[in-house]
């Protein structure tokens, strides 16, 4: 199945049209300029709307390079405001519970 072209969540963030306007910006771009032009764009997190500006509020005198290091500058700030569910996978099988050995019981 082909990515969906309108999915534009990446790692529990909904970054919106943010991302086809950050594709299109011309780079590199300084901290200040990508906040004053897209600070007050709107994330979606799990159960709350965030601004740019508040993510990336302790990034500073940064050259983004391109689309990609503003979005892994966003993936690097969000904290867990992002993760839904912790200690859940999509991918299968289970993770080994705090405390589980790998001793096998004998009865």
């Amino acid at each position: 199945m082909a990515n969906d072209p309108d999915d534009t969540r990446e790692h529990g963030i909904e970054f919106g049209a943010l991302t086809g306007d950050l594709e299109e910006e011309s780079y590199p771009l300084s901290h200040e300029t990508l906040l004053s032009r897209y600070g007050d764009r709107e994330l979606g997190l799990i159960g709350e709307q965030v601004t740019l500006r508040e993510v990336l509020s302790s990034e500073h005198e940064r050259e983004y390079e391109d689309a990609e290091s503003v979005r892994q500058a966003v993936f690097n700030m969000v904290g867990d405001g992002a993760i839904g569910r912790e200690d859940y996978s999509d991918r299968g099988g289970s993770a080994p519970d705090e405390g589980d050995s790998n001793e096998t019981e004998s009865f």
